[in-house]
């Protein structure tokens, strides 16, 4: 089951003497939290909805202010919090996107039914994505290509991957 709350920050520390918190984005975009008058923490599993404002973003930070804090003693009980939002105020992905959350625990098999492993990180170096598997074959890297990645299905946690394409782009990491 797809959690129905996503990570986008984690709080860092307070900012100056008046409540305001420094965030480190945990998306793609900082300029998602533009317009978020709200975000949720988790209390013993359980989603706890706080009203924010948003001060400022800058290329790795982000400021923002919480109702109810309004001091630095105040903000530094929240340092280490991460910070989520319901799907329904998550960022829309274009077709046949899937968070990186959600791939997460997805197990990988090739189309000659080989078994790879579970999908454990997903590394961003630059032009495409790389998916960590960990399993039956140690570790393989596979690049997250259309001709590589034949399927996925985020709610089954199931990827199926190209075999043909994958003896030509996989690294084979035996433990």
């Amino acid at each position: 089951m797809l959690s129905p709350y996503l990570v986008i920050g984690e709080i860092l520390k307070p900012q100056g003497i008046k409540g305001e918190l420094k965030v480190r984005p945990i998306t793609c975009d900082p300029e998602r939290f533009e317009g978020l008058s709200s975000l949720f923490f988790m209390k013993d599993e359980q989603p706890v909805l706080r009203k924010i404002r948003v001060t400022r973003i800058d290329r790795d930070a982000v400021y923002m202010m919480f109702d109810g804090v309004k001091d630095r003693n105040a903000a530094e009980l929240l340092r280490g919090e991460l910070l989520y939002v319901d799907r329904a105020n998550a960022i829309k992905l274009p077709k046949n996107a899937e968070f990186i959350c959600d791939l997460i625990g997805c197990v990988a098999q090739d189309d000659d039914g080989r078994e790879l492993g579970t999908l454990v990180d997903v590394l961003q170096p630059g032009g495409n994505d790389v998916y960590v598997l960990k399993g039956p074959l140690g570790e393989v890297l596979v690049p997250a290509l259309k001709t590589v990645v034949l399927s996925v299905d985020v709610k089954e946690k199931r990827m199926l991957l190209s075999a043909k394409r994958l003896a030509e782009v996989a690294v084979f990491n035996e433990d």
